[in-house]
């Protein structure tokens, strides 16, 4: 099996454990994600609005905001680094890619990144959809200084291995409903 079928079977048995975990789970899964935030509060950090099934960070990009700069991703090009835009609760939404929607705010820079994800392992490696944003994204960060990556996502969406390539770039830390994995 090649390194791309291994990751086609990786995300296809995590988006179902995902789903899953979403249609059981009810209430507030960013309480953990609150709290670590809390730690770093005035610092820039940058979220992601949830899509599908993914877990929802909002209710704790919402409280983040109320103490420093919040942002959320916008998307300029294929395969290109994802840029990030300020964002508070009550701003102009613009529709975009994936049936999301973008803030219009100015451009910023995170120093924390609330990544989401298809799948992590306890060691920091994540699987993402398979189009390299947050691998570009977090590459260029890093280049520029020091970025806290975040991974957000259900327990059930931990995997014992992944199939991984270099550019695959490794989380800092992660949180899902029930725990803060710290690496």
């Amino acid at each position: 099996m090649s390194l791309a079928e291994e990751k086609r079977a990786a995300r296809a048995a995590a988006l179902a454990r995902r789903a899953e975990a979403h249609a059981e789970w009810s209430g507030h899964a960013a309480g953990h994600l609150s709290e670590v935030l809390a730690g770093y509060r005035g610092v820039p950090l940058a979220g992601y609005m949830a899509m599908r099934d993914e877990i929802d960070p909002m209710p704790a990009l919402e409280e983040a905001a109320a103490h420093g700069p919040v942002g959320l991703p916008t998307i300029t090009a294929p395969a290109t680094p994802l840029v990030f835009r300020l964002w508070e609760p009550g701003a102009e939404m613009v529709p975009a890619g994936f049936g999301t929607s973008e803030p219009t705010g100015a451009v910023m820079r995170p120093e924390i990144l609330v990544v989401p994800l298809v799948a992590f392992t306890r060691t920091g490696a994540r699987l993402g959809y398979g189009g390299g944003f947050y691998d570009r994204t977090l590459e260029l960060l890093r280049r520029d200084g020091p970025v806290l990556a975040v991974g957000f996502a259900y327990g059930a969406q931990e995997a014992e291995a992944l199939p991984l390539e270099p550019t695959d770039a490794p989380l800092d830390m992660i949180v899902t409903e029930r725990e803060v994995i710290s690496l």
